[in-house]
């Protein structure tokens, strides 16, 4: 077992978990935040992307002591209160999911991709960095359109830049 002590949506946290425990489980498990989903424990679907100090991560991929000492965003600190974030307020907006299943992965992941594109994104761009996030309802449309709007959005100055932990 291992002492573990982070920053999760802003907040500071700490547990105890086996070695051996990824972090999303951590995050379900010990803090409740099931907003991250488990898809496929692999790496293969996307479905567990958060934020680790900024950047986006396969929570399934990462050991819970391995993110000791870092800051962690979850679907669930991505909103200002009621406010949702622009992601989330485009996926919504422009139909970006059907069973949801895999939508709080594809915002985090989309989140970041336009973080790290901040004059704007492409259609071209947003499919090749989409491939690591699996939908197997959507045929990938409405979220293409949701992160071309988002990014359009956030590139006017909208409140945009993922919320870092403090």
């Amino acid at each position: 077992m291992s002492d573990i002590s982070l920053t999760v949506n802003g907040k500071r946290v700490s547990g105890t978990a086996e070695d051996r425990t990824l972090l999303v489980h951590f995050l379900r498990e010990n803090l409740g935040l099931t907003g991250t989903h488990v898809g496929c424990d692999t790496s293969q679907c996307g479905a567990c992307v958060i934020h680790v100090d900024g950047k986006a991560v396969k929570s399934c991929t990462m050991l819970a002591v391995q993110a000791s000492g870092s800051s962690v965003v979850t679907i669930e600190g991505l909103a200002d209160g009621a406010d949702l974030h622009p992601v989330q307020a485009a996926f919504k907006e422009h139909h970006g999911l059907q069973c949801g299943f895999c939508t709080p992965g594809m915002i985090m992941a989309a989140t970041d991709m336009i973080n790290r594109h901040p004059e704007g994104l492409d259609e071209a761009t947003v499919r090749a960095e989409l491939e690591g996030n699996i939908c197997r309802c959507t045929g990938y449309h409405n979220i293409v359109k949701a992160i071309l709007a988002a990014s359009e959005t956030m590139a006017k100055g909208a409140r945009g830049k993922a919320k870092q932990a403090a």
